[in-house]
């Protein structure tokens, strides 16, 4: 019994252990996938500035500024200009492609040159990793001089997306392990080891719960653990009624479910298994529950 309880204790502790590791990695992933996630965004943004400082130089103006890039949405973000400026479309494309080849998370994006005032769409395109879904229109016509913003939205597969696929995909495992180490540790109720190892005696029959045996008139019975576990606790009680609902709950309530046929199955097996004593029975207590009967 003692082996046995500790071979339990190990099992908990080295699923505890497990669930403590997995938690943990899954905490210290996501906050280095942040750290990246802040250094890359900072980066993208340095080169988003580069593309601005490139098309005021290309229009001609060397010293007005690009105003600082604005997040304006989740992987969109603005360029804006102190003072208004030209450009070539061929010359808008050429650079961001450029320069967004070195933000290895840049693959798939859209660009959005905006009118001032109403904000309606001057010029367009969209670029992305499989060149043939490249589109691009209206090249070589230059643009006429205005105070311009332009937008560029990223496709969401870099850092975040694979933050949160990681996160998300671990949730399941994570809920699966603890599932099995709570139903693992969940103790079943069991009586003292002073009462596993005592003889129990119901009239002149020997009940040895720890063995799981029954000696009656010098026969040996064997009984099933869950046979043993609902004897014990008639055993314990003598004469006195037993409600069906304690009966239940205490068997099978820890191994989560009850089923009302299962205890009538087992009474009905204990009752065979006493029948060598006629002054021991098992009966029945209408509407309240069962009564292990013991005569003198």
């Amino acid at each position: 019994m003692h082996l046995s309880r500790n071979l339990l204790s190990g099992k908990r502790k080295y699923l505890f252990g497990l669930i403590l590791l997995l938690f943990s990695s899954v905490i210290f992933v996501a906050f280095g996938m942040t750290g990246s996630d802040d250094f890359a965004i900072a980066r993208r943004e340095v080169l988003l500035r580069k593309i601005g400082d490139e098309l005021l130089s290309q229009s001609g103006d060397l010293t007005s500024r690009v105003l600082p890039v604005k997040k304006i949405a989740e992987n969109e973000y603005q360029i804006r200009f102190e003072k208004d400026l030209t450009f070539l479309p061929d010359s808008l494309v050429n650079t961001t492609q450029r320069l967004l080849a070195k933000d290895p998370l840049a693959r798939d994006y859209v660009v959005n040159v905006l009118n001032p005032g109403n904000a309606s769409v001057a010029y367009g395109y969209a670029i992305s990793k499989n060149k043939k879904d490249d589109i691009i229109a209206c090249r070589g016509r230059k643009q006429p001089k205005a105070s311009y913003m332009i937008n560029i939205k990223f496709k969401p597969t870099g850092i975040n997306t694979a933050k949160n696929a990681y996160l998300l995909g671990s949730l399941p495992f994570l809920a699966f392990v603890g599932f099995i180490f709570f139903r693992s540790v969940k103790p079943r109720r069991a009586l003292p080891d002073a009462q596993y190892t005592d003889m129990l005696t119901l009239g002149s029959v020997l009940f040895d719960a720890k063995n799981r045996k029954l000696i009656i008139n010098g026969n040996t019975i064997d009984l099933t653990g869950t046979e043993t576990r609902v004897l014990r606790i008639f055993a314990l009680s003598p004469n006195e009624t037993i409600e069906r609902s304690r009966l239940q709950k205490e068997i099978w309530e820890d191994e989560g479910v009850i089923v009302g046929r299962s205890l009538d199955m087992f009474i009905s097996k204990l009752r065979k298994k006493l029948e060598l004593d006629p002054n021991i029975n098992i009966v029945v207590i209408r509407g309240k529950g069962y009564r292990l009967e013991v005569s003198a």
